[in-house]
């Protein structure tokens, strides 16, 4: 069967082709390598250098026919959405408009929507579930928000199914070590802390330590990016075979604080990392851990790999290339 991945050579996008790759998939990846780079292209995929913000590229690639896609291409910082929100309008709404009404012109379906857990702001409970109010407390997060609804109209309008995977904190590498592209300017921690272990950045700033958790530091959900990949190929195949489009939530449904993540880093690395407790940040909630339940359900879908050690491992096998003897 023939998969488009859009956004393809990005850090997520690339590890979610390579699960259909692996799964025997004829793949082809359109990317504008804004963020993606080369070095993340297999050469057992095809690659097509093109711009959701170009409805003729998506066009011309849908044209060739393909048992459906997966859109991933998308701006992803959410302090930069506040700042320029007319960018990830266009982006992240427009660029989805093109691609659904491409994707329709074409024939495509399913559409897998690569979501994120920024749709629902500050938690009410924990764990989230796919119930949780929706109240996005940034722009990228209303941007995710408002695609969602638009794949719900196309699903009952025009008959387009999808799949909206919802992403906690994606984070490691592919543990074969396939996939080598760094993120640019990261915005999460594991990647920030490994920066500062290559000595690629002076120090780390933990905001604030004083929060109502276990030991005052922010705890997240941390799910590993290949496990995030394999649930793209089990939604395609559900939505195949049921005819049904679906919504989860993706997370390990276990929390790690800043201060455990650093210090398992410090272990594992064996290398000095200088980290300055700082103010907190407006908008970060104390605790934001994830329920799996319904893709465990649906799809059968366990991380397998989202442990802390292994997230940090296969992390620090790139970032290794940075360290001087």
């Amino acid at each position: 069967m023939k998969i488009l991945v859009i956004g393809g050579a990005g850090y997520i996008g690339s590890h979610v082709a390579r699960a259909f790759l692996d799964r025997g998939y004829e793949v082809t990846v359109f990317d504008n390598l804004q963020s993606g780079f080369r070095e993340n292209l297999f050469v057992d995929a095809r690659f097509v250098h093109g711009d959701i913000m170009r409805p003729e590229q998506l066009r011309a690639v849908m044209a060739e026919g393909f048992d459906g896609c997966v859109h991933l291409a998308a701006l992803k910082s959410a302090g930069h959405s506040m700042l320029v929100p007319e960018r990830y309008s266009e982006a992240n709404i427009t660029g989805t408009i093109n691609l659904l009404n491409q994707a329709l012109a074409a024939g495509i379906s399913p559409v897998i929507f690569s979501s994120s857990a920024a749709i629902f702001g500050n938690p009410h409970y924990q764990p989230i579930d796919e119930n949780h109010p929706k109240e996005p407390e940034n722009y990228y997060g209303f941007t995710k928000l408002e695609i969602e609804r638009i794949l719900e109209w196309y699903d009952r309008l025009k008959g387009l199914r999808f799949a909206a995977i919802r992403y906690f904190n994606a984070a490691g590498y592919d543990t074969q070590g396939r996939v080598k592209g760094l993120e640019l300017n990261p915005d999460n921690l594991l990647p920030i802390v490994m920066e500062v272990a290559a000595g690629l950045r002076p120090k780390l700033s933990i905001f604030g330590d004083d929060y109502p958790t276990r030991d005052g530091s922010c705890v997240r959900d941390y799910v590993h990016v290949s496990d995030l990949a394999e649930a793209h190929v089990t939604a395609f195949e559900y939505i195949l075979k049921h005819n049904k489009s679906i919504t989860v939530n993706l997370g390990s449904e276990t929390g790690v604080s800043v201060f455990e993540m650093v210090e398992r880093v410090r272990a594992i690395t064996g290398r000095p990392i200088l980290a300055e407790v700082t103010g907190r940040r407006a908008g970060d909630p104390a605790e934001l851990v994830a329920s799996s339940s319904k893709a465990r359900e649906l799809l059968g879908w366990v991380p397998k790999q989202s442990d802390v050690d292994t997230l940090v491992r296969s992390t620090w096998q790139n970032y290794l290339k940075f360290v001087t003897p």
